[in-house]
């Protein structure tokens, strides 16, 4: 079975296509588009160069299905088929991922024109979350807000389940990492033997952390939209939400310029005032730059407490698990974030941590309770296999 993989964002196209066996999934091509202004014409080139290289015969002869890594869909979750029902609900909340919802709905639309034959299948970002418990998913908001939609969905769904599962299978609990292979269809947190706690830092231009038990989500930093949680790129995260009427009432802003505001320059371009990539605010900071060495002090401070969070929630954590750009290859944030933990059990190994970047491995020191690693990312394979299930569920009901 090959699968094409889509990532789609405002102005960008990423893909990779898999070759889906009994001995697992087999990356055959990838590659991306930057700056797109016509998501037809690049999805057509990008089936014209997979002809060329041979993976594919004349308008997609040989591909299997499409798979796409949606956001936000609100009720409308888990892996599906990318119907009109997907359609209807990424428009229903384009307001709430503008960078995102409208991107994916027009590609599924170029998909279905370009390649009517060919099954297109929605993975939902909230998916990991359905099972999450009702403490953890909902505001304090009135009782019609709810009704509404109004709620903690969850982000960054692919990577923490891919997380969920290696991590489980480095610290030799394949119980848990089949578990998690089959999470979509099974969501309870039974596992026979000592529970597996794992507290995931998804840390990159979109950052969020989440608490997993027994291969399960128990919940996560993101919220309504993907804007909240820790401070991100140019995303503010959590903000008091007195704050926004604070500033139209003051300010003279209207709910439209609010909005571009804290989308558009909040995060670490709104700490720092040297941009939104942590390695401009990193440089920065070195240079003596006081804001934005405050941008990184206060992006540790948050994820530090959400990791606290989980940590107490779940009685402790047998690992932490680092992933992203930032978690992936910045040693000397992975360091401050676990700073000052041997009272409870966690401690990184200096230099080790230094040495690993972009890699997988362990940095915690030795004896460390809590086992530190660094883990990239790899959302792709994730879709893949969730969308290959589906195919295959598929062909036993047909």
């Amino acid at each position: 079975m090959k699968l094409l993989v889509a990532n789609l964002g405002s102005t960008s196209f990423k893909y990779r296509l898999f070759s889906m066996e009994e001995s697992g999934a087999t990356q055959l091509a990838k590659g991306g588009y930057e700056r797109v202004e016509d998501f037809g014409e690049v999805i057509a080139d990008c089936l014209a160069k997979l002809k060329q290289e041979g993976h594919l015969e004349a308008s997609g002869a040989g591909l299997d299905a499409v798979g796409f890594k949606c956001v936000q869909g609100g009720d409308v979750s888990g892996c599906l088929e990318a119907d009109d029902t997907v359609l209807d609900a990424l428009e229903r909340f384009r307001e709430v991922a503008p960078a995102h919802n409208p991107a994916y709905a027009n590609g599924i639309r170029q998909f279905a024109r370009i390649l009517p034959n060919v099954t297109r299948v929605a993975l939902f970002e909230t998916a990991f979350y359905q099972w999450t418990p009702e403490a953890s998913r909902y505001y304090a908001t009135p009782k019609s807000w709810r009704d509404a939609g109004i709620r903690r969905y969850g982000f960054h769904g692919a990577s923490h389940k891919f997380i969920a599962e290696r991590t489980a299978q480095l610290l030799g609990r394949e119980d848990v990492a089949e578990k998690v292979q089959k999470l979509y269809q099974q969501g309870n947190t039974d596992v026979p033997g000592r529970p597996l706690r794992v507290i995931s830092c998804h840390l990159g231009g979109s950052s969020s952390i989440t608490g997993i038990y027994n291969g399960v989500a128990i919940g996560t930093s993101m919220g309504f939209s993907p804007q909240g949680g820790v401070p991100q790129n140019n995303r503010v995260g959590d903000l008091d939400t007195m704050a926004i009427p604070f500033m139209m009432k003051t300010q003279g802003l209207s709910l439209e310029e609010c909005e571009r505001q804290l989308t558009k320059e909040g995060g670490l371009l709104g700490l720092s005032g040297a941009g939104n990539d942590i390695r401009d605010v990193k440089e920065a900071a070195g240079k003596g730059n006081a804001e934005a060495r405050l941008a990184l002090d206060i992006f540790i401070h948050e994820v530090r407490r959400w990791v606290g969070s989980f940590f107490f929630q779940m009685g402790g954590a047998d690992a932490i698990a680092f992933t992203g750009g930032i978690g992936e290859y910045n040693p000397d944030i992975r360091a401050a974030i676990c700073s000052g933990l041997t009272e409870l059990g966690l401690a990184i190994d200096g230099e080790v941590n230094d040495a690993l970047k972009g890699s997988e491995g362990f940095v915690s020191a030795e004896g460390s309770r809590t086992r530190v690693l660094v883990i990239p990312a790899n959302e792709e394979v994730v879709i893949a296999r969730e969308v290959e299930r589906f195919m295959r569920a598929r062909v036993v009901s047909a």
